[in-house]
Formats: C-alpha cells, structure tokens, sequence
C-alpha cells in the first residue's frame, strides 16, 4: 500500500540514517542553499567527526535530500541544524527525520533537547510544536537579519 501511495504521488520517502564525514560537502551544500550564513565544507567536516555530534541525513536516489544535527552536553542537547532540500520542503520529509533523531539523542542518555529558530519561520515552527518543543524564551535580533529567534525546548522520555 505504501509502494502505491508513493508511486501514485510521486512521494517515495527518503532513506534515513546517521550521516558520514564523507556527507560533509553535500550537508554543506544544503546548509549554504538553506541559511543566510551557510557553513563551510571543512566547518561541517569537524561537526561530523566530533564525538559530541549527532548528525542523520535523508537519502533520495544517493543524494543528501535533508539533515539534521545536534551538539550533546551534560545530558542535554541543542540542534544546530536542519534542512530539507528546497523542492522536498512541504512533503512531510524532515518530520521522519527529526523523530529518529530524538530517539538517538534519547537512546545516548539526552533528557532534554533546545533549538533556535526564526521567530517568522512558520513552517519549522510548526513541525517542532508538532514534535513536542514549546518555547522557554526569545532572543531578539539573534539573526543578521535582525530577526528575532525563539528559544524551544523538548524534554525526553
């Protein structure tokens, strides 16, 4: 039924799993394409190897469709990023991975999850009060763009 679901729309999940040194020009890519201050390759390369870094891609067709990572420290864990590719955005695509995710980050002992995110940004506002973050405070003017970020945060199991 799934098979016929995603033919008929044209809307074959992507593959999810936890991304590799070796997806660090891709990631960075995406990461460019997405964010007014996009992060370098070599940048991304040091995340991927870091110990404390949590990183899990979305795969279509061998291409890095969407990622996210997080930073863990003393129990607790904030997501730097998340992207899904621009023509993918919409599709329920960055849901699956943000949910496999937090039961990563939940299965390495995290009990709480922070994220910024654009005060405007109503779609990524949306997907992480679906996904349980409520906000604990506001930053204003975090952005170069002088926006301002709300602060949300996610309690684990």
């Amino acid at each position: 039924m799934m098979r016929f679901f995603s033919g008929l729309f044209g809307r074959s999940a992507p593959t999810l799993s936890e991304a590799r040194p070796n997806d660090a020009a891709a990631i960075s890519t995406l990461h460019t394409a997405s964010f007014q201050r996009g992060w370098g390759e070599d940048e991304v390369y040091r995340l991927l190897i870091e110990k404390t870094v949590v990183t899990h891609r979305a795969m279509r067709g061998g291409t890095v469709t969407g990622f996210i990572l997080s930073r863990m420290a003393a129990g607790e864990a904030e997501i730097l990023s998340i992207a899904i590719v621009r023509r993918q955005r919409g599709r329920g695509f960055a849901r699956p991975l943000l949910d496999l995710h937090l039961r990563r980050l939940a299965g390495l002992g995290t009990r709480a999850v922070f994220l910024e995110v654009d005060e405007s940004n109503a779609p990524a506002r949306a997907l992480y009060r679906r996904a349980g973050f409520r906000d604990v405070g506001r930053r204003q003017s975090y952005y170069q763009s002088g926006a301002s970020a709300l602060v949300l945060r996610r309690d684990l199991g």
